[in-house]
Parts: C-alpha cells; structure tokens; sequence
C-alpha cells in the first residue's frame, strides 16, 4: 500500500533535474526481492545507482542516486532488476525529469542577426575591399589545406581511446571534472574492461569490484576515485603510465561492439 501511494506521488510530480546533475529519491519502499541497477551501457541516457536499502516489512526501502546525460521523461523502474535473478513485476513506476538548460532543440546559442554593411564608395575604398577579399581567399586557401591535411591524418591513424580519455582524466586530475564528463568517463572505462576481461555476466557490483582490483583495469580507476575525493590535485602524476593500456585501443572498434 505504501509503495502504491510513493508510485502515485511520482506520477503526479516526478522529480526534476538537468543534465549530468544528479538527482535523489530517498526512502522509497518496493515490493520484492532486493533490487540493483542494471549492467552499465555506454548509450543509457541515464546513470542510476542504489545508495542504501533496508528491511520495510515485507517490503525493501531504497535511496536512489540518478544521472541524466539527456533531456527527457525516464522511469528509473525500467533501469533496475532483482539481485536473484527472478524477472522484475509488479514494480511501480519511478518517474523522473531530465531538462537541458537550452531550448528544446537547440544545441548551440543563437546566430547574430544579419546586419546591412555600409556601401563602399570611391576608387580608393574599391582598392581597400579589394585587397581585403585577396587576404580572405588567402587565408580561406591556407585553412582548406591545413583542414585537408589533417583530415588525411585522421584516416591513416585512426582515434584511439587513450585519446578520447585524455581530457577527461586531466579534468579530473586538476578537480574541474564535471558530472556528466564523469559518467562517460566511468562509462568508457567500464564498457571497455568488461568486454576485454569477458566479465558481461557478472553482477554489477561484483564487476566493478574485480575491475578494481585488476592490476591493469583498475588503477586509472583507482586514481580517479582517490583525485575526486582529494582537496588537491596530486603533482606527481604519471598520466602516459595510467593510459598506456588504452593507447592502441581504437575507439571506432570499441564503439562498433558497443552497439552489438
């Protein structure tokens, strides 16, 4: 009975967040076995762990953590399954709200508005228009053939994940990762260890638990969790060391056998 009242609670105000903040429902009793979130897949636009569970009678109480790396309408229920296997039924509803700090739609901020330029007059502001159309196709011509080249480049050496990985571990490194960058992160890592170490039939919590401990798997995982919860970034930090595993690792690949 109290479970339906939660559910009815949620139908009728789900919590709202925006993307990669995170958002809590606390104390919310569900019938049946002990639930844990489902494996974690690089393409879920939602990121949901289970932070406490206890005892309610018959019932479990949970306090749940979720992250929405897009905007949306989700219910969490969909993102969770029973820890002994039995198939998940009768779970009410979890409705949340992911919104984007942007418009619905758009992805960038608004063009400036086309302005009517002042007419040139005169042989001498000819002169001056037409020198500057010949600097612009200059440097047009110089901008194409450095953007060709590297294009050329790119199709000879294909991305690697030590690459995409990069940026995101010197975020966290220096403390100015954000949460969202977080999860992908985390993501990344993950769907790649989980794939080589052939651990997809584990349980979430005991995978991740291998994973850390594994010599190679975890310790940029290690580190990260020690640079999140330090107050300052450590100095002595060998960052080709800690990507090394992932510097031959190519990302169309990874990406391919992540969408199998």
């Amino acid at each position: 009975m109290i479970a339906l009242l939660l559910a009815l609670l949620l139908q009728t105000a789900p919590p709202q967040t925006n993307i990669g903040v995170p958002g809590r429902i606390m104390q919310l009793v569900l019938p049946g076995t002990e639930l844990e979130p489902l494996p974690l897949d690089v393409n879920s636009p939602i990121v949901l762990r289970v932070l406490a569970t206890w005892p309610h009678g018959t019932e479990l109480r949970y306090d749940l953590e979720y992250y929405g790396l897009e905007a949306g309408s989700f219910d969490l229920a969909k993102y969770l399954k029973h820890k002994d296997g039995t198939p998940v039924e009768g779970l009410p509803p979890i409705p949340v709200e992911v919104s984007s700090l942007l418009p619905e739609g758009q992805v960038q901020p608004n063009a400036l508005e086309p302005t009517a330029l002042p007419r040139l007059g005169g042989y001498q502001k000819t002169l001056i228009g037409l020198g500057i159309a010949w600097v612009l196709g200059l440097a047009a011509i110089l901008l194409v053939g450095r953007r060709r080249s590297h294009v050329e480049r790119d199709r000879v050496r294909p991305r690697t994940l030590a690459e995409e990985l990069r940026p995101l571990v010197q975020a966290a490194l220096e403390g100015r990762l954000a949460r969202s960058d977080r999860a992908r992160l985390e993501l990344r890592l993950v769907e790649y260890w989980r794939r080589k170490l052939a651990l997809q039939d584990k349980p979430a919590q005991e995978m991740i638990m291998q994973l850390r401990a594994h010599p190679e798997a975890g310790a940029l995982l290690r580190s990260l969790e020690e640079w999140l919860h330090r107050p300052d970034p450590p100095q002595d930090v060998d960052l080709a060391r800690l990507l090394a595993p992932y510097e031959k690792v190519d990302m169309a690949e990874l990406e391919s056998a992540a969408r199998a």
